[in-house]
């Protein structure tokens, strides 16, 4: 079972961050305003606003760590010697 567990997290890196993280948030959420007295559907809206945020954080964080993957396979590729194909002709 965790193994499994595992090989969905590695398969699906982002969206288990954002559960991880949405988990965290809304359990932070409901210790800070349980005295508040809100109502049901203001729980509601704060949780899913929580979770949503929590999805967003997970998002900008992989701006940087895909950037950075995608630009170096593009620097190679640019840095890479090109062939010259042109036929060679004896004047």
């Amino acid at each position: 079972m965790l193994s499994k567990l595992r090989a969905w997290a590695t398969a699906h890196s982002k969206l288990a961050a954002w559960l991880a993280l949405a988990i965290g948030m809304v359990i932070v959420l409901v210790i800070a305003a349980r005295d508040v007295g809100l109502l049901w559907n203001q729980w509601l809206f704060l949780v899913l606003a929580t979770i949503g945020l929590a999805g967003l954080c997970v998002w900008i964080i992989g701006w940087e760590s895909g950037e950075d993957e995608s630009e170096d396979e593009d620097a190679e590729k640019k840095d890479a010697p090109v062939k010259d194909t042109t036929p060679k002709t004896n004047p």
